[in-house]
């Protein structure tokens, strides 16, 4: 298959196209933000798979220039699919739209695909625009998009949650506090979301899934196994009130996907600190 990545620089995009080198991939080389680059890229390709991964996502980075995050991962992921539209003529190629876990709201019980969205974040309303708007403008190719949940990878930056931890108890300081972590979150690795992106490939599979772990982790839990090695005098303020975000995952799995059988925890000391 030739195929097309947006976002193939990131981390997740990286992974992937490494991992699809038997296939023909065109990475986009070009700004998100120009209808001028999206349109040559695809009339210069006969596509016939579309993976949109470009977006800014770290919470903080978002929350600091909240309109710069509009203008690439909803208007961005706009003329990508107004292009598609306008410069494809192969009928129905399949395009995967790369969203989030923060699409939902909070939930003491698993969160299936089916469960109504209510983002609990900025950047969970930018992806949520960007996928009502590949949903009533998808005529001339199929559409999947993936609910990415919570991950975790040794090549992450530190904006991200457990590299920002682990970056914390790293410092020269021997109190550290925490506040408002007590709460549930559904982590895997990224060779996970990968592999998932892959079998949604494989079987061209259409509509919503989520890619999760669907098991709970406890952050206070995370915070004192991390601590394990590093020893500092940590102070906790626990919050009463605790959020959930655990995603059900059984709908990929009928597509003959597994998360990897590890103990999140144990992998976390072995590999990532």
């Amino acid at each position: 298959m030739i195929i097309g990545i947006t976002g193939s620089y990131g981390l997740l995009g990286s992974i992937l196209t490494k991992t699809l080198n038997h296939h023909k991939i065109i990475r986009f080389k070009g700004d998100i933000r120009k209808s001028k680059d999206i349109a040559k890229w695809l009339m210069n390709n006969n596509f016939d798979a579309i993976i949109h991964l470009a977006a800014i996502v770290p919470i903080n980075q978002i929350n600091k220039n909240k309109r710069n995050a509009k203008i690439v991962n909803f208007y961005g992921t706009k003329k990508l699919i107004d292009c598609m539209n306008k410069n494809i003529n192969k009928k129905k190629i399949w395009f995967f739209y790369a969203s989030t876990s923060h699409v939902y709201n909070f939930s003491k019980k698993k969160i299936s695909e089916k469960k109504k969205t209510n983002p609990i974040s900025y950047y969970g309303k930018t992806k949520l625009l960007g996928e009502n708007y590949i949903k009533k403008n998808s005529d001339k190719f199929n559409y999947c998009i993936g609910r990415i949940f919570s991950f975790t990878s040794k090549k992450q930056k530190k904006s991200y949650f457990i590299p920002s931890l682990i970056n914390k108890l790293n410092s020269s300081r021997k109190k550290i506090y925490f506040t408002d972590v007590n709460h549930y979150r559904d982590f895997l690795i990224d060779e996970d979301i990968v592999n998932g992106i892959k079998k949604l490939l494989i079987y061209r599979a259409t509509g919503i899934y989520n890619i999760c772990s669907g098991k709970k982790i406890n952050l206070i839990k995370l915070i004192k196994y991390l601590n394990i090695t590093k020893n500092k005098k940590i102070v906790i303020e626990k919050n009463k009130n605790y959020t959930m975000l655990v995603g059900d995952n059984r709908k990929l799995k009928k597509l003959k996907w597994q998360p990897k059988k590890i103990k999140y925890l144990k992998y976390l000391h072995k590999n990532i600190i």
